[in-house]
């Protein structure tokens, strides 16, 4: 059953499952492409699959390739890296546009299938498009910092809205949680970077015994490592799945969500964008 604030997280969540919506979108676009692009073709007694795959693939492989060349440096001691998608790291644009092209290629050089192509790709292009500006439209403005009040390894009180006046990258993890522990060295190697930016780490449901040990085991060197014992944070912002990551500009106005693993270059990508001044900061929910 999808989550009460699913519309609000920018994700759909089914029990501990969250599907992005901007993936799903993604997923709805390439769907109508190919039926689109499948049924005229076979009204026009032509098989088109060969090509409409080799667009997906054309527009695929651009946007992470896109993603890579602009954050290149994150990857000189990751190579591997470039092929982990589970990172998020994509330019749809640049896939978009280079898959626009292909059809056009084709199309010029194989006159059947032009329609085929082109209105596949048009039909495609346009769904991503109207529920691009759609999720815009819908997605909840000036969310703020909450007020909520957790407690420090040593047991003390820490109130979150403390961190505002600075950009808050807030991280919800656990210690059963893979891709939380996977993620932790790039964010605890971006705290050091970023003296000018609060890193939040809000552990869910755990004790301080089972944090501290597993910091001790990962040789962790933390700061601002809190606990949520009863998950206010992911409740209050619909966001069950872990690890989430939160980032709030120096109004403590939250302005981007990352659902899932963060690498260092989709970490990069988001630090960019929320040390940017507050003028050109736009709401963008990612998955």
């Amino acid at each position: 059953m999808c989550h009460p604030r699913c519309a609000m997280s920018g994700a759909l969540q089914i029990g501990p499952l969250s599907l992005p919506w901007t993936l799903l979108l993604v997923f709805a676009a390439i769907g109508l492409a190919q039926a689109v692009g499948q049924q005229l073709a076979r009204r026009a007694g032509l098989d088109a699959e060969p090509q409409l795959l080799r667009m997906l693939v054309v527009a695929v492989v651009t946007a992470r390739l896109a993603f890579v060349f602009v954050y290149r440096d994150a990857y000189l001691d990751d190579w591997l890296g470039i092929i982990d998608i589970r990172d998020g790291g994509w330019m749809p644009m640049a896939g978009l546009l280079a898959a626009g092209l292909y059809a056009l290629h084709v199309g010029i050089r194989r006159r059947p299938l032009r329609k085929p192509l082109w209105v596949a790709y048009g039909s495609g292009a346009a769904l991503y498009a109207a529920g691009t500006m759609a999720l815009a439209l819908s997605a909840p403005t000036n969310q703020l910092l909450p007020g909520l009040t957790l407690t420090s390894l040593d047991g003390q009180p820490v109130v979150l809205q403390k961190f505002q006046g600075k950009p808050v990258v807030l991280n919800l993890w656990a210690t059963w949680c893979p891709p939380c522990r996977r993620e932790m060295p790039v964010l605890a190697a971006a705290q050091q970077r970023h003296p000018d930016v609060h890193f939040v780490f809000a552990n869910q449901g755990e004790s301080a015994q089972k944090v501290n040990a597993l910091l001790a085991a990962d040789r962790l060197a933390l700061r601002n490592v809190l606990l949520d014992v009863r998950g206010e944070v992911a409740s209050h912002f619909g966001h069950r799945s872990l690890p989430t990551t939160l980032f709030f500009d120096v109004r403590g106005v939250l302005v981007d969500v990352r659902t899932g693993e963060v690498s260092q270059a989709t970490l990069s990508e988001r630090l960019i964008r929320l040390t940017a001044p507050a003028s050109s900061v736009q709401k963008t929910l990612t998955p």
